[in-house]
């Protein structure tokens, strides 16, 4: 009888996409002896959708991954080719970074990353079982015959569970174009009992930009000087390319409407719900029959290539009308499609099945991160890899698991929203989704975080220390700010009026005048010639903390209100059926999610108020029970 290679490890990561560099980077760097599994080692840390990083919400994700000790934002910052501050016109609280990325040296960059880091073994093979013994994980085995022991199991497989690509009526097991499915691992999933969904994503084609027409497009420039995402990247000085904008006509989606009968979406071949925020084009059309073009951005995939991406035209009609609509664009009359969009519908774990520190309810040791938990995104993805990452070597180490509050960070807030509420359809992070948005800006996500990181292991000293100097020289600023009158001056009233803001007649708190939304502190500044000079990202920080100084303070005072219910914990194995007054309705609720505090079970849709006070009297009193 044949042996079967066994290895040891602390933490087994599953999948090497953007949660699971993440994943086993933070689990490595605590200290973990960590195994990352991924069926390529050519594709770690592969964008396989959009070139790019960032966006509304998704930015304050990347800004809270850098300040805890994650790499996102680094590897960003040393790939990107096009930087941009979006919503610069509207308060600090939405505005947010977004950044083109050369898709190739992205890769790279990962990758030299993984392969550099202490305690990170890299190992390519295709999982097919997650090892479970007394409910707990304890390895994976691995086609061919391999076994791999471990103390915690992240699965961060990603969009490979069961994959399906449509392109038309045309379809075919993979991961991602190019790669083969997971299958074995779904049918594990089955046998441990969980509950599986189904999702869909998709892409849009691919362009050889030596075929486009850029003459009559919109050109869209970067930022100058590109403004990093990283809090310690002081400068990017990679060369910088603008992307493009067009978009359909009514040809286009003529074209598309007269071949619906030949999209997998409307034949009823594809069962998975897809993004509502980012939808195909044939799904634009249909939704919205009165608009008569829709816009397009063509984004260069690299500085070494020709190749764009059409983003805003995510598609999964056959090839051939593929071609005809992109012909139909103004500008791509002549472009040659390199690769088609695709749909890819995929297996999913609804996340309610997840405690909030990404561990499994159903088998302990066992955590998921990324689209298996029913996300959409590379950052979303990146987020939950971090905090699986953390709270696997926190287990290991016999400490109480890393969660954050939703006044803490966007990272808490989409954990929550994914534990609490579960999920319908792809989740997409918007700063909508905070209820206090003002305190969880992208420039004071290092304020928020990075003392956390640092007490983890995850933020070394150097970067801490810098974090230090920042925090001193904000602090320094506001002092002097607060401490200043200044007084009426023609300088002073010319630079109000350029502003749109009334002149001063009479001498004035600085403080006071900052806090008109329509003063420019950085403009304001020049009059102020000796003070010592200030980076202009710590001078924004400054000046938001003093201009939303009352709002913030009002949303602290509701933080302080509802903290007391985050603090009453929810033993896992209570029984709802025996709690009196509760209505059948209520008992089902709670028992489907099974929170772990009071807080957490007030964020329950459809939980009432008068089912809170009951279910708080109930722990109250067997608290007391306990106690005697």
């Amino acid at each position: 009888m044949k042996s079967v290679p066994i290895e040891e490890f602390e933490v087994i990561v599953i999948g090497a996409g953007h949660a699971g560099c993440e994943a086993a980077l933070a689990a490595a760097r605590i200290g973990k002896e960590t195994a990352l599994f991924t069926m390529n080692l050519d594709t770690i840390g592969r964008m396989s959708c959009n070139p790019a990083i960032g966006g509304i919400g998704k930015g304050h994700l990347v800004k809270e991954i850098d300040a805890l000790g994650g790499e996102m934002a680094r590897a960003i910052d040393a790939t990107g080719i096009q930087f941009r501050r979006l919503n610069t016109r509207k308060g600090p609280a939405v505005q947010a970074s977004r950044a083109q990325a050369d898709r190739l040296s992205y890769h790279k960059y990962m990758r030299q990353v993984v392969e550099s880091t202490a305690h990170l073994h890299l190992r390519q093979g295709t999982v097919s079982d997650i090892m479970v013994r007394d409910g707990r994980a304890i390895g994976i085995s691995c086609f061919p015959e391999r076994i791999y022991h471990s103390l915690a199991v992240i699965n961060t497989s990603g969009t490979f569970l069961n994959g399906l690509i449509h392109i038309g009526l045309d379809q075919f097991p993979a991961g991602r174009d190019g790669e083969f499915p997971a299958i074995r691992l779904s049918e594990c999933y089955k046998k441990l009992g969980f509950e599986i969904g189904r999702l869909k994503t998709g892409t849009p084609p691919r362009l050889d930009g030596k075929t486009i027409d850029f003459s009559g497009m919109g050109v869209q420039k970067g930022d100058e000087p590109p403004p990093p995402f990283s809090f310690s990247t002081e400068k990017i000085e990679r060369p910088q390319v603008c992307c493009y904008t067009t978009q359909t006509t009514a040809e286009t989606h003529q074209i598309i409407t007269d071949n619906l009968d030949r999209s997998p979406l409307y034949c009823g071949v594809i069962v998975g719900t897809g993004p509502r925020y980012c939808p195909s084009i044939e799904t634009k059309v249909v939704r919205f029959p009165d608009k008569t073009s829709h816009h397009l951005f063509l984004e260069p995939e690299g500085l070494q290539t020709t190749e764009y991406y059409a983003n805003g035209i995510p598609t999964s009609l056959p090839y051939d009308v593929q071609v005809a609509l992109i012909k139909s664009i103004p500008g791509l009359e002549n472009a040659e499609m390199t690769r088609p969009g695709y749909a890819i519908e995929y297996d999913f774990f609804p996340p309610t099945q997840l405690k909030p520190s990404l561990e499994t309810k159903r088998i302990e040791n066992l955590y998921h991160a990324g689209q298996i938990n029913g996300t959409s995104g590379y950052e979303e993805a990146a987020a939950q890899g971090l905090m699986a990452g953390i709270n696997a070597a926190q287990k290991i180490k016999g400490q109480e698991p890393f969660e954050l509050r939703r006044d803490q960070a966007y990272i808490a807030v989409m954990i929550d929203d994914l534990c609490t509420h579960g999920v319908l359809e792809p989740y997409r992070m918007f700063t909508s989704r905070a209820e206090y948005r003002l305190l969880l800006r992208e420039d004071n996500a290092d304020e928020r975080l990075t003392e956390y990181g640092y007490q983890i292991g995850l933020v070394p000293e150097n970067v801490y220390h810098q974090f230090q100097q920042r925090r001193r020289a904000i602090d320094l600023e506001k002092e002097r700010i607060n401490e200043t009158i200044i007084s009426p001056a023609p300088f002073l009233n010319d630079i109000l009026q350029e502003m749109g803001s009334a002149p001063l007649s009479e001498p004035l708190p600085l403080k006071k005048l900052i806090s008109r939304p329509e003063v420019d502190f950085t403009t304001l500044r020049q009059c102020f010639p000796d003070w010592p000079h200030i980076l202009s990202r710590y001078l924004k920080t400054a000046e938001s903390d003093i201009k939303y100084e009352g709002y913030i303070r009002r949303q602290s005072e509701q933080i302080n209100q509802m903290r007391h219910l985050e603090k009453i914990k929810i033993p896992l194995n209570i029984d709802y059926a025996v709690i009196q007054g509760l209505t059948l309705e209520m008992r089902e609720r709670l028992a489907e999610v099974s929170p772990g505090t009071l807080g957490q079970a007030s964020r329950i849709p459809g939980v009432t108020p008068a089912a809170l006070s009951i279910l708080m009297i109930y722990l109250k009193s067997s608290q007391a029970r306990r106690k005697k």
